[in-house]
């Protein structure tokens, strides 16, 4: 459930209230390693609608970020098909977090330390409202997903998984 408190202010907030992006905050108590299994829980919502923030690294150690519905995993195989890459595999926590100023499991896509390619699985775009970190562990935001076109001018890919 939700813990009592404020909504944090983090880059990934500052980010979309610069851009005018409309959006709903929602804490929760972060499990570690809980993963986007315990937020859709903690949130009472359906954990597809539940969007994970991943950084991947081409062959020439590139960073690229993929957004994923929580219940899918990434084809990486597909992703750097699609992405015009060799190949593609998720990075270390210690470079994920060199790359986007934010700490595993609390990455977002919004605000990040060093701009970088952004794809996103195109079935996310069919639902109407989406749970996406925003900035800080336990601390979602809710947000039309084409806000993710407009404002980071991410790419649509079919790269999704069955988990």
């Amino acid at each position: 459930m939700m813990k009592h408190g404020h909504a944090p202010e983090t880059p990934a907030t500052r980010f979309l209230k610069a851009h005018q992006v409309a959006f709903s905050s929602h804490l929760y108590a972060y499990e570690e390693h809980g993963g986007t299994r315990v937020s859709a829980r903690e949130l009472r919502v359906d954990e597809h609608a539940v969007v994970k923030t991943l950084v991947f690294a081409d062959e020439t150690a590139k960073p690229l970020i993929i957004l994923m519905h929580g219940d899918c995993k990434v084809s990486a195989r597909e992703l750097a098909r699609q992405a015009g890459c060799k190949k593609v595999e998720p990075c270390q926590p210690e470079a994920a977090h060199r790359h986007t100023g934010f700490l595993v499991g609390g990455t977002s896509p919004f605000g990040v330390k060093k701009a970088m390619p952004v794809f996103i699985e195109k079935s996310i775009l069919d639902l109407p409202l989406i749970y996406i970190n925003g900035g800080k562990r336990g601390y979602l935001v809710g947000i039309d997903p084409r806000e993710i076109l407009r404002t980071l001018k991410a790419v649509p890919v079919e790269v999704a998984l069955a988990m």
